[in-house]
Formats: structure tokens, sequence, C-alpha cells
């Protein structure tokens, strides 16, 4: 079975009318409340109910229980057929002997079962895995078995990546949502199960009692280790839910698009953001994402989607890339864009929002705020990063810590010391606060580390600017990252925005080479725009670019090398982001 083929044109045209009615005419028909009204457990206080970003889908099944929730191609779901999809996977789930706290893996593209599995499992108070649909077999397996997960909800297309000897049980989904699919026939189990229960639906699914109890554990990429297990709590993605779904202004009238993998951080939370605002999603099967197909739904409604840098960067560049009729916003993450980047995006209706954060802080967790758009910097200073989320504590920039030792602390306050802000101290980005981490799964020394001084220490580096108030970030890369050239710290990150800027360049990653006299000093991957008359004409290229890049970068900063590459010769993780451990191997075994 091939699964199901997305028509994203014919599928906007039918639901165009959803799109324009109002709450209220498109939920004439009486729903009894109490239909999504899950069980409160015993002994909890008149005044208090604890925290659950399922409670997001249930109210607004209730309110707008006509609207669509879930639309995939040629198929739809509104708010009342989703919540009650959404209760058969939870009571299936039960059906099967999983009790509290088991852990199930979902490994799966932005298909509806990954929407409906979001939903279910903490319905059903398990603990979801997400895992990355481009790992190997042998990077799953691990996951698999550090977890401990006694089940595996997972695409027909990626079955192949599960070991031969798997113990958990196993429901493979083939995408098609009809009768003989074997995922409906699990969702019929649980349908089964609750009516030998007396058919109580999601009266029958008791929340669970203690707020800070273990909702995800979302692995992270490990590029220097084995993958960590960040475990997040119902009321860290609760809060994290609300504040995405400020940040980005969805409404209940916004169409958002998945072009962000859900598995990756449980979708920045954004899958709970979106019922919290009542809005619709829009699924899309490929795992290589589709620019026409993307183009094609922005043209047709489509008001919000996330993506990194790169993404972004091929979206601008694209055929169909004309200024859109209506306002979109999106939420850039996973590296820090280019000012040149913003500026594209901006003229094409693309309103930017430029977010940071790691799977440790339930992703996005500060933003670019306020920039007067009259500003002679303001495409600048919106690549720089500024302050936390509504539900987040304030960002910290602290004094880095001396490799093997403890964190420099104020002799005074006995907190850990913040950079000056003048622009040029780098420091380290350190977080605390309501949407951070438990620590990591089954790691609790790692999880010490990582939490030294009462802070979570994300190990980016950045410098802090004065702006009255307070302060803006500018994002530095990874210390790993930073070019060391004869004592003078060099932003890779810098460097890139100012070579970014030529007319001719479509994108390009800068790291640290090693070199005899300096230590080290800039190279630069370069890829060329489609056209450009310097196709062909590298050499002549690289005087260009150096020459360009000599008329707003200091003379140390200028790259010693600039080489010329195609697209795919730049290693990029599942979310787009560049690999430059690679790049630096690469360039280090040059130097050799």
């Amino acid at each position: 079975m091939t699964g199901n083929a997305t028509k994203p044109v014919q599928r906007l045209e039918q639901v165009a009318n959803h799109f324009n009615a109002s709450p209220s005419t498109s939920s004439r028909k009486p729903v009894h409340a109490h239909r999504f009204r899950p069980a409160i457990p015993k002994g909890l206080p008149v005044n208090y109910t604890p925290l659950n970003p399922v409670s997001f889908l249930l109210k607004a099944a209730s309110i707008r229980p006509r609207h669509p929730a879930i639309v995939y191609g040629e198929k739809a779901w509104s708010f009342e057929s989703w919540a009650e999809r959404v209760a058969k996977l939870a009571y299936a789930f039960k059906a099967r002997g999983l009790e509290e706290g088991d852990r199930v893996v979902v490994l799966a593209p932005n298909v509806p079962f990954m929407s409906d599995a979001l939903q279910a499992l903490p319905a059903a108070k398990l603990v979801m895995v997400t895992v990355n649909t481009r790992l190997n077999p042998s990077e799953v397996a691990y996951i698999l078995e550090d977890s401990g997960a006694k089940f595996v909800l997972v695409d027909y297309s990626l079955a192949h990546l599960l070991p031969k000897d798997l113990k958990a049980q196993v429901v493979i989904c083939q995408d098609s949502y009809d009768a003989s699919d074997p995922y409906e026939q699990f969702l019929e189990e649980g349908a089964a199960y609750d009516r030998k229960l007396g058919g109580k639906e999601w009266a029958g699914l008791e929340v669970v009692k203690d707020e800070e109890a273990l909702f995800a554990i979302s692995y992270t990429s490990g590029t220097t280790s084995k993958p960590k297990g960040v475990m997040t709590t119902f009321r860290g993605t609760y809060l994290a839910g609300i504040a995405n779904a400020v940040e980005a202004r969805l409404t209940d009238s916004s169409r958002f698009l998945w072009t962000l993998p859900m598995f990756h951080c449980v979708g920045w939370c954004f899958p709970f953001a979106c019922t919290m605002a009542m809005c619709t999603q829009f699924c899309l099967r490929t795992t290589t994402l589709n620019y026409d197909d993307i183009w094609t739904l922005l043209q047709s409604g489509v008001t919000h989607y996330n993506a990194a840098p790169t993404v972004q960067i091929a979206l601008v560049s694209h055929e169909k890339a004309q200024p859109l009729p209506h306002d979109v916003r999106t939420i850039i993450a996973g590296a820090a864009p280019t000012a040149k980047l913003i500026e594209q995006l901006e003229k094409l209706n693309i309103a930017v929002v430029h977010v940071y954060g790691l799977t440790e802080t339930e992703g996005p967790s500060t933003r670019t705020y306020y920039v007067e758009k009259s500003s002679p910097t303001y495409y600048r200073d919106m690549a720089r990063q500024g302050f936390s989320f509504l539900t987040a504590d304030d960002i910290r920039v602290v004094r880095l810590t001396p490799e093997g030792s403890s964190p420099p602390l104020d002799p005074e306050t006995g907190d850990l010391q913040e950079v000056s802000p003048n622009g040029e101290e780098v420091g380290e980005i350190v977080f605390r606060g309501n949407i951070l981490m438990q620590g990591y799964w089954r790691k609790e020394e790692a999880t010490r580390e990582a939490f030294a001084g009462g802070w979570f220490h994300t190990g980016d580096l950045a410098v802090r600017y004065p702006d009255g108030t307070g302060v803006l970030t500018l994002l530095l890369p990874l210390l790993a990252h930073l070019v060391i050239s004869g004592g003078e710290n060099i932003s890779s990150l810098a460097v890139e925005n100012e070579l970014a800027a030529h007319d001719d360049v479509h994108e390009c990653a800068v790291v640290a080479r090693p070199h005899e006299k300096w230590g080290e000093r800039p190279h630069a991957f370069v890829v060329l725009k489609p056209g450009s008359k310097w196709h062909g004409k590298h050499a002549e290229f690289e005087t260009e670019l150096k020459t360009f890049g000599r008329k707003k970068l200091s003379a140390f900063a200028v790259p010693e090398w600039i080489e010329v590459v195609a697209p795919e010769e730049l290693p990029k993780t599942s979310t787009g982001k560049i690999q430059k451990v690679a790049l630096r191997e690469r360039v280090r075994k040059l130097s050799q």
C-alpha cells in the first residue's frame, strides 16, 4: 500500500466554507459538554486542576465541534470527530495492557495518526517517545532499549527501522485511514474496550493527578555521544503550548502547515498550541519537503508554518515565490537566520518570528520583540535574539565555565556571573523556569552537570547588547564552532550573515579550519544561487566574495578559504540545520 496522496489545492477549496464560518455558525448542532469531560482524580482540592495540554483539544471539541481540526489531502477531521478518535486510541492502549507511565515509541512523518498519538498518549497517562524518522536502525534500536518502550506505533514506510527481535508490541499504520488499515483496526479495539466499560468515552479517561508527571521523552541528536532522553512534564508542555500560541499569534482562524517534523521536541509543542488556539492543522506526509506543495498551500490560505533557515532559503528561492495575498507568519529556529533571509521573507508578506530554544526547553523559549521597522538596522536586529517567552523566566548570558571546574560565581550574591552588556564579551546562555526539562532520562550525572549553579547550561554562546530597557541577545554558535584566530574570537554566524548579503550567495556555512600561523582561520562553504554568473568560475568568485566581505568584516574575520559547493554537499540534520561538526572534520582533514 502506498499511503495517502495529498491534493492540497482541492482540499483547501473543499474546506473553505469552514474557514469563512464563525465559531457560532460552525457549531450550530449542540454537543453535550460531558462527552469531552475526562474524569477528575479523587482527592484534588476544589480550586486545583492539574495542568494538562490534552484539555485544549477537549475544549475545542466542545466549543468548535464542526470546525476542521486536521486536514490531510482528501481527508479531514473536525474537532469533534478527532476527539472521538483520540479517545478510541487511548482506550486501545489500555486494551493492550499498557499501564500509567509505560513508554510508547511513535515513528512517523507528519501524518494524522501522529497527531492522534500526541493527544492520546497523555490522555491514557502514557509517556510518548517520538523518534527522528531519519535515524538508522541501530540508533532507533538504542532509543527503544534505553526508553524501555513497551509499544510502537509506526508508519509502514519506516517499519524496516525496527529491530527484528523487538519485544514491544507493534501497530503499523498504512496511512490509508480506511477499515482495512491495521491502525484503524487498532482504534476499533479501543472502541470495543470502551463499550465493555459502558461506553464512557472521555468520562472513562482519568486525567493525571500530578502535573509534574512525565509527559514525553525526546531524544537529542547525539552528535558527540549517545542521544540523551530529555524528560518533559504535563505542566511544562501545557505552558509551552500557551506560549507558542501567543508568540506565533495563532487564533481560531489560523491555518497551520506542518513543515516542521512533529517528532522534533514533540513538534516544538505546537500540536498543543494549535489546539489551544482551536485552529486548523494541515499535515504533509513527505519527509523530503515538496516546495511546490508548500507554495500552493501558502497561496491558498495557510497562515502559519515553522521551519529552519535552510528550509526558508529554499522557499524564498523557489520559482513559485511571490508576495502572498494574505498575511503569513513563520517561526524560524534551529539556527540563526541571516538579515538578508529575513528581508527576503518579509518582502513575500511572510512575517518572521525569530526564536531560539532547545529540546531541553521544550522547543522555542526566546524571541526577538518589537524592533522598529523604520530602523536602518531593522533586519540586522531581527536576526538577533532577545527576550524570553511569556511563560519562561528571563534568559541569561553568564561568564564561561573554565573546563573541568565549577561555574564562576559572584562573590557577593553567590549566583552565576553575568557578562558585560557591551556586545563583545562572550558568555553561555543559561535557563531556568516553567518550560525547562525535568532532566535527562536515566542520566543523573548529566542532569547534575547541566543544572550546575541552579541554571540549565545550554552550551550555546552569546553576547549581550544594551538597548535602554535591558538587552538584546545575539546568538553565536556552540563553543566548538567558534573560530579563534590569533587570539581573536570570530563568530561564524556573524561572518555568514555578511557573506549571505552578496546577491549571488544562496546559502553559506563558516567553520574553523586549522592554520599554522594563526591557530584557526574561517573556512566558508558557499552555495551559489541558481543562474548565477559565477557558476563554473569558482576561483574568480572566491576573490569576489573576499573583496565583498572586507567591506563589512574585520580583516581577521574574512574567510581564508572560500569553497563553492553544491547544495547537497552541505550536510544537514533532519530539521534542516547545517551539521558544522561534519564540516569541521572535513576541513581538518584538508589541513593534515
